[in-house]
């Protein structure tokens, strides 16, 4: 994707007055239910090859998780106050889409912190081949982590090489998959065996393990050798991104992408109904009828498919169905902004390196094992991991002239280990003592308190909002606050995954969000793949 541009407007909204309200006095060939980008994707591809397309979505706005926001009062930031980076989403949608969207490339992976020997020190991936090296050489004493980290990527660079352009075909069976994969070593490293053997058999180094493994947790509550294999699903989609799985930051900000698709929706004939709510779908085999609710009262919009853009929880209650088992979120989400960026106590880091990339907190392995386990026993981790990122270090544009010249930063932060049932006793007072604690574990590695940098909104606030997965449950109806809708799924067939992964057991029905097989993080693969679905006839 070209770098650059200028940033876009903080959300794909159209005042009530202008949006079209739907027809019930047609049946449109599709009804999609839910605004977020993986409905918008859907909706752009099916208007552009001539069907007609009505989408449904209950805020005031499109976009669902993948939007821009000004959070902060009187703060002219916008920040990607939901989901952050762009990895899954696959070239070949913006293409096919003619979006004006863009994203750019960090200039270093990571920065982790950690004390040796008495001194802070830290581990530098990114910024030259040179640079990675030699930083590994001082943490460790030794080239061989170094070499085995080329390894252990070299494997799984070749595997997302195999894997991503498999992401917008019909479904690949596990064996066809393997074959394609074509390395047993890498296939019985990623998808047979706990990654947390590949790791402890790759690396000696308990921070350099602890690097490579949070791929495998971000958004999922598991351990390095949980039977399960959820951590490896984790760590797939983590790195097969793009082919290389690079994670890059969207230029304007995540409602960058969602304004674009939202354009080319329309543009392409589809309507976005805004503050419609779904509220029941029936479906006979030949056709479908989605019962929605307004402001203006209550309608019915008769479709020839009806696709899902929410979770499979979303649906079986719009169904009438069984719900599924239960999902549940384990992330804390903090965004932040800085009046400048705080020094760190390792004399050889440069903040603006630092932040640039992943900024590790507390993801030794060990510390990563010690949170998982005290969070299993109910407890919040008594050193929480966490990882943040500065998006204005890489995409100053998500900032107005006044934070700018001031020489303000956002930060976002993600947290880990924090399942959903943690908060279920008082959610305010436990995102409070979480939030304290996972910027105590920051402020370890400081040479000043991150409060000390910390902007004021225009009310003299501290600008900092932290969302638990309840909050997540609440804000956006995730389900137990899962960012994935449910566990994420190996990218092939099981039984009853049908042609596209998008099938539900409903004929015409189809699911388009994150739940899908191949769903999850900001990809529009589940909104290109439930559109192909009605296309190529294969629902029926």
């Amino acid at each position: 994707m070209p770098d650059g541009g200028l940033a876009a407007p903080d959300r794909a909204v159209l005042p009530r007055a202008m949006t079209p309200p739907p027809s019930t006095s047609r049946t449109y060939d599709a009804v999609i239910v839910g605004g977020g980008h993986n409905g918008l994707v859907a909706a752009a591809y099916l208007a552009r090859a001539g069907r007609s397309v009505l989408v449904l979505e209950r805020l005031d706005h499109t976009g669902g998780a993948a939007v821009s926001t000004k959070p902060f009062a009187g703060v002219d930031a916008r920040l990607s106050r939901y989901s952050y980076l762009v990895s899954l989403l696959p070239k070949k949608i913006v293409r096919d889409l003619g979006l004006d969207f863009r994203v750019r490339a960090r200039t270093v992976s990571s920065y982790t912190p950690v004390e040796r020997a008495g001194r802070p020190t830290g581990l530098l991936v990114g910024g030259g081949e040179r640079r990675t090296r030699e930083s590994f050489a001082r943490l460790t004493g030794s080239q061989r982590e170094y070499d085995a980290w080329q390894r252990f990527y070299a494997m799984t660079g070749h595997v997302a090489q195999r894997v991503f352009p498999t992401l917008t075909e019909p479904l690949p069976t596990r064996d066809e998959l393997r074959r394609r994969v074509d390395d047993e070593t890498a296939w019985r490293a990623l998808f047979e065996e706990p990654v947390g053997v590949a790791i402890e058999e790759h690396f000696d180094d308990d921070l350099v393990r602890g690097v490579a493994l949070t791929d495998a947790l971000i958004g999922t509550f598991a351990d390095a050798h949980d039977p399960s294999l959820a951590q490896n699903r984790c760590f797939l989609y983590h790195v097969i991104g793009g082919g290389t799985g690079a994670w890059d930051v969207p230029v304007g900000g995540m409602g960058a992408l969602t304004d674009a698709l939202a354009g080319a929706a329309r543009a392409a004939g589809a309507v976005l109904a805004t503050g419609h709510e779904a509220v029941r779908i029936e479906a006979d085999g030949h056709g479908a009828e989605v019962t929605f609710r307004s402001a203006d009262g209550e309608g019915v919009a008769a479709a020839r498919h009806v696709l899902v853009n929410a979770s499979p929880r979303e649906l079986a209650a719009l169904t009438g169905d069984a719900p599924p088992a239960p999902a549940e979120g384990a992330q804390l989400k903090v965004n932040m902004l800085l009046t400048r960026l705080p020094r760190l106590r390792d004399p050889d880091a440069d903040p603006r390196e630092a932040f640039a990339g992943t900024f590790h907190i507390a993801e030794g392995y060990e510390q990563l094992a010690a949170a998982h386990a005290r969070a299993a026993a109910g407890e919040l981790p008594a050193a929480p991991p966490s990882e943040i990122y500065c998006h204005s270090l890489t995409d100053p544009t998500i900032l107005g002239p006044g934070p700018a010249a001031k020489g303000m930063h956002t930060l976002t932060l993600f947290g880990l280990h924090t399942p959903a049932r943690l908060f279920a006793r008082d959610n305010d007072a436990v995102r409070a003592e979480l939030l304290k604690s996972t910027l105590a574990q920051l402020d370890a590695h400081l040479a000043e308190p991150l409060a000390d940098c910390l902007a004021t909104d225009a009310d003299g606030r501290p600008c900092i909002e932290a969302r638990s997965p309840l909050d997540l449950e609440r804000d956006l109806g995730l389900p137990g606050g899962n960012i994935f809708h449910r566990e994420l799924s190996w990218p092939h067939a099981q039984e009853g995954t049908g042609h596209w992964g998008v099938e539900t057991g409903r004929a015409r029905v189809l699911l388009c969000g994150a739940g899908a097989v191949r769903g999850g993080g900001v990809s529009g693969v589940p909104g290109h793949n439930a559109a192909m679905a009605v296309l190529d006839g294969t629902t029926g």
